[in-house]
């Protein structure tokens, strides 16, 4: 494994930590979206099309979880591999802070 592999893994853990981050804030998003348009009384349909899309949200955010969690397993075990050229390096340096900011 080369520091361009570490950069590349830590990078990989910071997109889906990022997706993941992103899931949670629309799924709040959309659930106050519908609670403001039942208390509007709006539209049946507006508000089932609503739903949906709060359904297709929260079907994505275990598969995001799940990836989250491989890739942060991949990420900790490279960094414990305690390769002793990578010592010093911001390479592992950004890798570290990535685990301890992500935090499984």
């Amino acid at each position: 494994m080369s520091l361009k592999d570490l950069k590349i893994k830590t990078n990989i853990v910071k997109r889906i930590h990022s997706e993941s981050k992103s899931y949670a804030t629309e799924l709040e998003y959309q659930q106050k979206r519908i609670d403001k348009f039942i208390e509007e009384n709006r539209d049946e349909y507006d508000i089932k099309k609503q739903k949906e899309v709060l359904e297709e949200t929260l079907k994505m955010i275990p598969d995001c979880k799940n990836r989250l969690q491989k890739a942060y397993q991949e990420l900790q075990n490279l960094v414990n591999i305690n390769n002793p050229s990578w010592e010093g390096t911001d390479e592992l340096a950004k890798a570290k802070e990535t685990l301890e900011t992500v935090k499984f």
